[in-house]
């Protein structure tokens, strides 16, 4: 019996790893598929458009950063800092543990 072996991966154009094809986003200007991780640190573009919308002076940039988005000061109590927020890390926060 033949056995089937299917393939749903595409490459990522923006940082170039193989991903499920499902689990990504179009590029925002020409549509290729860029991956959800990428899409996640705010990565829109994929590399060819993102060297083309590049300032001349930084002719080489790395790999899926030449895109993103730089991250947003949180709100206190947000989950960043000290205060308000849940832990997000799985860290003990300085309650022993329950028996």
């Amino acid at each position: 019996m033949i056995e089937l072996k299917e393939h749903d991966t595409m490459l990522c154009r923006a940082c170039g790893r193989e991903e499920r094809a499902s689990e990504g986003y179009p590029c925002a200007e020409c549509g290729t598929f860029v991956c959800l991780m990428c899409t996640m640190r705010g990565v829109t573009l994929c590399e060819p458009c993102a060297a083309k919308h590049a300032p001349p002076s930084a002719s080489v940039a790395p790999r899926a950063a030449a895109n993103a988005v730089p991250s947003a000061p949180t709100k206190a109590g947000a989950g960043g800092g000290r205060g308000g927020g849940a832990p997000t890390s799985g860290t003990p926060t300085g309650a022993p543990p329950s028996a």
